[in-house]
């Protein structure tokens, strides 16, 4: 009882992550540049990254992308790059991404170091293609930019947390047109109108298409490019009820400067941190920084959430407990309709922590986190578990009905030895199943099978070397009266 107790403790202590780290073989790394680089210097800057990275012999090949079109699902400015590395065997893998993020921090750039399909998995959960997404919520961009880049520097000293980034943002030159609303009322036109016509003038509308033989080619109407400063906008005739008249008596048309971009989420204007985790378990990393992000004073009006793959293990965290709670009533449920007997049902159960004991041993051993891979490992020894206990339970029942023997002690221990052997071997079978898997804890592709095979290997050992002291004790104490139950039950039936 004490090592079941000691069990579910470490088991709470455990370092957390939503999966376990794949390694898939090849990184993607990214490169942001400030927005509005040019092609040509984000395209050097990418190349001297290549030069760097191929100096690594772990390297085997490197190919990149420089921006994203338009039309592209996820459209990039040149300001971003996208390396794919492959990897060749060589040193550790925290090794190899210290290394590399070493080599790329003489650049000036951004650097987030992912995996092709973590990368995108990380991309699904926050929208960022990180393991963690600080997203910063408020009605001001300027003060957003503000508060993330104090949020970035309060940040940076943690242990275990790199590629730490603030979502790239600029200010660009822009042509401003801020509406007198009360004037345009006046006048009786809408700023609805008014925008309207600036849109037109400006991002052009198509009025016409003309053809040419097969080929048709659109007739859009707007200015000019040398037209489109402040003073010809000012001049733009707007018709109203009263006429036309220029757009400078209702409206201020100005030349400033404003972010490249403006972020939104759900209605609101946001800004994004973003980091991964390296060399320390992620839900520490994750718990020092809401300890951090606790002594934080936000002005009103805005806040922070955060979001990634900590969020994921959480919400993953609770289903699966759920779900394991619907598993052990079940068994239970199942166990009743077999044994009709509280007591009997419950002797079978004892099995269950004593799994536990051998996965949670396993994991300590083999100094891994309690992922969802391990809690699916925890709850296919359940099963397992049951099984040894219904061998022998079914055994003493088959004993005392077919064999004629009563309870006694000669009884327990006659089906004990009878069952040894049977649980011994399928154990043993399914133990030995797992040792590849065992021993490819690094293999790309086996990172999730590899914390299932541990902790149930872990359970099998611990399950069914215990079993066979502590089922046998269980039905001495408590087997008595729902067998003596169970067998006139029968003798009745077979009158």
């Amino acid at each position: 009882m004490l090592a079941v107790f000691v069990c579910g403790a470490a088991l709470l202590t455990l370092p957390r992550t939503f999966l376990p780290p794949f390694n898939e073989g090849t990184l993607t790394i990214s490169l942001l540049l400030q927005p509005g680089t040019s092609l040509d210097e984000s395209n050097r800057i990418g190349q001297t990254a290549e030069q760097l990275l191929l100096q690594i012999a772990e390297v085997s090949h490197v190919g990149r992308r420089t921006g994203r079109a338009e039309l592209d699902e996820h459209a990039e400015g040149v300001h971003s790059s996208e390396l794919d590395v492959d990897l060749k065997p060589g040193r550790p893998r925290a090794q190899l991404l210290a290394d590399i993020r070493a080599r790329l921090a003489l650049l000036p750039v951004g650097v987030g170091i992912g995996q092709p399909i973590s990368h995108r998995m990380d991309h699904l959960l926050s929208g960022v293609r990180a393991q963690i997404a600080l997203k910063l919520f408020g009605p001001d961009t300027d003060t957003l930019t503000m508060l993330a880049a104090n949020l970035q520097a309060s940040l940076s000293d943690i242990d275990g947390l790199t590629d730490l980034q603030t979502e790239k943002q600029t200010r660009i030159p822009q042509l401003q047109v801020r509406v007198d609303s009360a004037r345009a009322a006046a006048y009786g036109v809408t700023p609805a109108r008014i925008n309207q016509m600036l849109e037109t003038v400006l991002g052009g509308r198509v009025i016409n298409q003309l053809s040419d033989d097969n080929r048709r080619f659109d007739l859009v109407l707007r200015l000019n490019d040398p037209q489109r400063d402040a003073d010809t906008l000012a001049e733009l005739l707007v018709e109203t009820p009263q006429g036309k008249i220029p757009l400078r008596r209702v409206a201020e048309v100005i030349e400033a400067d404003g972010p490249n971009q403006i972020g939104r989420e759900n209605g609101q204007r946001r800004i994004v941190v973003s980091a991964n985790t390296a060399g320390r378990a992620q839900d520490r990393v994750v718990a020092e920084i809401q300890a951090r992000l606790a002594r934080l004073n936000l002005p009103p009006g805005y806040s922070i959430r955060i979001e990634g793959q900590f969020q994921a293990q959480q919400h993953a965290m609770r289903l699966i407990a759920m779900l394991a709670g619907i598993s052990v009533v079940l068994i239970f449920l199942i166990l009743y309709q077999r044994y009709r007997s509280v007591a009997l049902s419950l002797i079978v159960m004892g099995n269950l922590p004593l799994a536990l004991i051998g996965g949670v041993a396993g994991l300590w051993l083999a100094q891994a986190p309690l992922s969802v891979a391990s809690l699916v490992g925890f709850i296919t020894l359940t099963g397992i578990a049951s099984r040894n206990g219904i061998l022998k339970l079914s055994h003493y029942l088959n004993l005392a009905r077919q064999h004629g023997l009563q309870f006694s002690d000669e009884l327990i221990v006659r089906g004990a030895l009878e069952r040894m052997t049977p649980v011994l071997m399928t154990a043993s079978v399914a133990a030995l199943a797992l040792v590849p898997l065992l021993l490819a804890a690094d293999a790309p592709g086996k990172e999730i099978l590899h914390p299932v095979a541990v902790v149930i290997f872990g359970g099998l050992i611990s399950s069914t070397l215990l079993d066979a002291f502590i089922t046998p004790l269980l039905f001495k104490l408590f087997g008595q009266r729902p067998l003596d139950k169970l067998l006139a039950a029968a003798s009745s039936q077979s009158f």
